[in-house]
């Protein structure tokens, strides 16, 4: 089986996969500048496998609000020797968070087998043809902005939850028609971007109906969003126990995906609810 496809099946696992967060930037919003140099990136990593990270995201462009979009040879700059480090000392997959081909195609070359492409294929042209050829898995995620400096452009929809399904359909068709098989793919809401608290949640709410009208693996990246500080009043560093509940409760409700930064308490969140979900 094309290893994409084992990376992402389910199989007999009940539970959802943990991919470890990995940013090797200055500014991200959660850890920025923690992990920028190498040596630090690549304990990170470490870290993160010995917590049970199935997936390890590696990303070099922040994406909060106000970030400047980075250029594609400072991203290779600080993406490319990490994941080719990785690729040498940890048997974890790994994921390369870009939505530029020519930095997915060096992470390819380095060993990622999943390109996290924010744009859902839409930033650059190049990148659904790659993935296509590469055999790699793809995650799109959705965004209501066209380009790099408008990722944060608000969704403005009666109904959240209908418009990002419509719009991830649109996403999944322009992978399919590519040649990007759909067992390779797989869709993220985005949580975070341009929505608001009330829409976050109404997505969060209707995960089900996106599994069964997508028909694919979905992800969430959830982990230490603003919606969570404002349903908790906590600092950005002082969401892990509210993530926690998120990881949990998205278990239940079927999640494929969790892309969290702290590993070990989605681990034990995860198992404490597979163990609650089974009836006697």
């Amino acid at each position: 089986m094309n290893p994409s496809l084992c990376l992402l099946s389910r199989g007999e696992r009940t539970r959802p996969l943990v991919m470890g967060i990995l940013n090797r930037t200055p500014d991200s919003f959660s850890d920025g500048g923690r992990f920028e140099a190498l040596d630090r990136a690549l304990a990170q990593a470490e870290r993160l496998a010995e917590e049970g990270a199935d997936l390890i995201d590696v990303g070099g462009e922040s994406t909060r609000p106000g970030a400047q979009p980075l250029s594609t040879e400072e991203e290779l700059r600080r993406v490319q020797p990490l994941v080719e480090h990785l690729s040498r000392r940890l048997s974890v997959p790994l994921s390369i968070d870009t939505y530029k081909a020519p930095v997915a195609q060096a992470a390819i070359d380095a060993g990622a087998r999943l390109i996290n492409d924010i744009s859902g294929l839409r930033f650059d042209p190049q990148m659904a043809p790659l993935i296509a050829r590469s055999g790699v898995a793809l995650c799109a995620m959705h965004l209501s902005g066209q380009s790099p400096e408008s990722i944060h452009a608000p969704l403005v929809a009666q109904d959240p939850l209908e418009r990002v399904i419509a719009d991830l359909k649109e996403t999944l068709h322009l992978a399919l028609l590519a040649g990007i098989e759909r067992e390779r793919v797989v869709l993220d809401p985005g949580i975070g971007f341009g929505k608001d608290l009330a829409q976050n949640l109404a997505i969060l709410r209707g995960i089900g109906r996106l599994r069964r009208e997508l028909d694919t693996p979905i992800l969430i990246g959830a982990s230490r969003k603003r919606f969570v500080g404002e349903l908790t009043h906590r600092a950005v560093d002082q969401r892990r126990d509210a993530d926690a509940a998120v990881a949990a409760i998205l278990t239940l409700r079927g999640v494929d995906i969790l892309r969290v930064h702290d590993v070990r308490a989605a681990v034990d969140a995860i198992a404490i609810a597979e163990a609650l979900a089974t009836e006697t």
